[in-house]
Formats: C-alpha cells, structure tokens, sequence
C-alpha cells in the first residue's frame, strides 16, 4: 500500500506538531520474518491428490498510514512440496486396478490487511486475510501395479506442468516481540480456485483447501 500526500498546509502542521509533542510516532515499523510451514490437506478435494507436506516462506509486514499500530499490511511467498500421493481406480467389470500418483510443488505469492498490536508490547496477536496467486507444479503418473513384483509395474507419465490459479487464506497468529526481533506461530485456512486435476478423459476440477501451521522468527526494522 501507498502513502497517502498531505493534500493541505494545515493537516502537514498537525503532523509536524504530533511529532514534535511524541516523537516515537514518526518511526515507523516493518517487520521481517521467516516461516516453517507444515501443510494438511483439508476436505476431500485436497485429501484425495495431496498429502501432508512441509516448506518454507517469507513474510513482510508494513504499516498504513495513520491506522499503522493497529492494520498493517502483509506480504510474502512460501513454497511448499506436497508429498506424492496414489488415487486408486478400479474398473468395476474387469476387476483391473490403476492408480493415479500425484506430485505437487505449491508456490504461494499473496498480499492482505492485518489486524492487532503493532507496538512495543511483547504480546502481540493478530489476524488477516490474504488474496493470493498460487502456483501448482503437478506431474501425474498412471501406473498399473503388479502385486507380486513391482518391477512388472506398468507406469505412463500422464501430464507434467504449472498451473496458476487465484485464492484466499484466513490467518490468525501472534507473536512474542523481544525489542529488534521476535517469535511468531500461528495457522491459516488456505484456499484454492479451478486447480485442473489430470486425469485424461472426463477430468475434474477440484478446489483444494489447507489448513497450515506455521513457526518463524523475524526482524523489527524501524525507519
């Protein structure tokens, strides 16, 4: 978010005397922190081709003007790698079982209002809601096992690629302020839109949700 310009002479000598009567009003905060994110699936479109995952992210939080002690404005990127997961078929007159193995990396660019202290106190909960613009690497193989010697497996690489996609999160964290640094935790619900499953003919859509817990340490950058 942007500064907004003093449109008149009298609200910049308001300022000027609000910082001269305070001057820790004039330093504002921006706050730094690094994430280990552990991922969970949530509901059956997610459960069905992902599986609990770790990764990383970065995060930024800035303040908006005049409401900068209470909203701020957040920023980051995570990076996450979905671990492999097998969906099974089977043909219900012929009895021959194939299953689907699904890899996904999840990339998470996403920007959004958050809500709570911001000051010099050590706790310091808040929550927000980001949109976000998501990227899916997935790779799908369709594989027909043999049960006896899984070297005398059948497998095709269906599809390979990245799908972009839009979505939202719901966050709701805190963190404990030790002067210049401090520790974060908390969790959000994420949400994704029209993510193409590849599953040949008669694919489907799914709409995946997760649900991630979060653990970081960051920098409180005055200026």
């Amino acid at each position: 978010m942007h500064r907004r310009g003093i449109r008149s002479f009298p609200s910049l000598a308001l300022l000027l005397a609000a910082v001269v009567m305070h001057p820790s009003a004039a330093r504002a905060q921006i706050n730094v922190s690094v994430h280990g994110i552990h991922m969970d699936p949530s509901g059956k479109d997610a459960k069905n081709f992902s599986a609990p995952a770790f990764g990383g992210g970065l995060r930024v939080r800035f303040p908006v003007p005049k409401v900068g002690n209470l909203v701020a404005g957040s920023a980051g990127i995570e990076i996450v790698t979905l671990h492999s997961e097998t969906h099974e078929f089977r043909d219900t007159q012929t009895g021959l079982r194939v299953q689907q193995e699904t890899n996904q990396d999840y990339f998470r660019l996403y920007l959004g209002p958050e809500i709570g202290p911001r000051g010099t106190g050590f706790f310091r909960p808040h929550v927000g809601a980001h949109l976000a613009f998501v990227n899916y690497g997935i790779s799908t193989d369709v594989v027909i096992p043999d049960d006896t010697d899984r070297e005398n497996e059948i497998r095709q690489s269906l599809r390979s690629e990245h799908r972009p996609t839009f979505g939202y999160d719901l966050t709701a964290a805190t963190d404990l302020n030790f002067g210049r640094w401090f520790i974060e935790t908390g969790t959000l619900f994420s949400k994704s839109f029209n993510v193409p499953q590849q599953l040949g003919d008669g694919a489907v859509t799914i709409h995946p949700g997760y649900v991630q817990i979060y653990v970081g340490i960051g920098a409180n950058l005055q200026y």
